[in-house]
């Protein structure tokens, strides 16, 4: 893929970026930000501002333990779980294999994506009191919450009017400003999006997970993909070129940020190929499958996925509506780099009804010891409508990332 046909989003891989095949003390280390370091654009910037590998890892360290002070764990390579059981109970008799972030720092992926953001702000040497600001109610506040209280620096949290008490309570307890916005008079879009945009215009950094907001939340949430690439080349591990990923799909920057990554691997060589991509999202939010649609019909589809105006492809979704309500962004910001994926391997966006997204839930919770929430096994749900559809054999091997623990 030239510079020129990359999708809006897509970062690329840093010059001199190395993958860690055992020839460095480091590239065995647990910590992704340490063994991928290379990898990361933040490490580059670092490079390019003087400042040497070993003073970069000193950095990463010291905000790790940091991070692990406030929330009893720090990064480290998240396991692969066998599904095995899930199969036998819905009749699947290939391979199934789970990603469990659960065990992650703020029990979910998107502390990834925010650790990233608080390396860049300090190569970058970002004033410690420049105000940070996302907008969430959930897994990212409480992630942004975390490692915005571990760099000691402020943050201010838009959420909407029905955000979970007890969210607001531990965003409370982690010194995150809080502030409910309700959506105006013939406002479009998400009210929480807006007030952080009118921060950001005053001068706040974007500490979000909305790669349109701040393009370098996509550095972090590749180190998933890279871990993924890294247990995919394993002797035990599932092939990549057989081996087909189902992403649940809210804003768009998990599934964006862990393609990327993997097609990073098959470039340097890790990988033989990428898995085929089947983003997920519920029938009560799909506005991914409706611009993947829109633009699969266009003579020329990459027109669509490198403009940045991408307003006639996607728009805010009526109305979200769904049991994993972590998916329920009304517009998934970082599409293009998944439908370009999609294009290229030919596969699809899956809509879950809401059954399926129950049912994935309570399959996780009766066979597994993965304590994800409806959001978390969502991925699953994919599974479950993609068998329904006839999109996926019995035998296929089929991996999915379980991502948000249960609160």
């Amino acid at each position: 893929m030239t510079s020129e046909q990359r999708p809006v989003g897509w970062l690329g891989t840093p010059p001199g970026a190395r993958w860690p095949g055992g020839s460095d003390q480091l590239d065995d280390d647990p910590n992704p930000f340490v063994r991928y370091r290379t990898m990361l654009w933040s490490h580059h910037r670092a490079i390019e501002a003087g400042i040497n590998d070993a003073v970069f890892v000193d950095i990463v360290r010291r905000l790790d333990d940091a991070v692990a002070e406030i929330d009893g764990t720090g990064f480290s390579h998240t396991p692969l779980v066998d599904l095995s059981t899930v199969g036998s109970a819905i009749g699947h008799t290939g391979r199934i294999v789970g990603k469990d972030e659960t065990g992650n720092v703020s029990g979910t992926h998107k502390a990834r994506h925010l650790f990233a953001l608080a390396l860049h702000l300090e190569v970058d040497n970002t004033p410690t009191d420049t105000p940070l600001v996302i907008a969430s109610c959930g897994n990212a506040a409480l992630a942004a919450a975390v490692v915005a209280r571990a760099a000691r620096r402020p943050l201010t949290v838009h959420v909407p009017t029905w955000a979970d008490a007890t969210v607001l309570a531990r965003l409370d307890d982690l010194g995150a400003r809080v502030t409910v916005c309700e959506r105006r008079q013939d406002e479009i879009g998400d009210p929480c999006v807006l007030r952080s945009r009118e921060l950001v215009a005053d001068g706040a950094v974007p500490f979000t997970c909305q790669g349109t907001e701040n393009p370098m939340t996509i550095d972090g949430g590749r180190t998933l993909g890279f871990e993924l690439a890294s247990d995919m080349a394993a002797p035990a591990g599932p092939e990549a070129e057989t081996c087909l990923l189902f992403i649940q799909v809210g804003g768009g920057a998990l599934a964006s940020s862990t393609v990327q990554a993997l097609a990073e691997a098959a470039d340097l060589g890790v990988l033989a190929g990428r898995p085929p991509l089947y983003p997920v999202q519920s029938e009560g939010c799909a506005p991914l499958d409706r611009a993947f649609r829109l633009v699969r019909q266009l003579d020329d589809p990459l027109t669509a996925i490198t403009n940045t105006d991408d307003s006639d492809f996607m728009w805010p979704w009526d109305d979200p509506s769904s049991l994993a309500t972590g998916i329920l962004d009304d517009i998934v910001y970082d599409w293009q780099p998944i439908v370009a994926t999609m294009l290229e391997d030919g596969s699809s966006p899956v809509v879950a009804t809401e059954a399926e997204v129950a049912e994935a839930h309570r399959l996780i919770r009766d066979h597994t010891e993965v304590p994800a929430d409806p959001t978390g096994t969502a991925g699953l749900a994919g599974l479950l409508a993609a068998r329904r559809q006839g999109m996926v054999g019995d035998d296929d091997t089929v991996m999915v990332l379980l991502t948000g623990v249960e609160r």
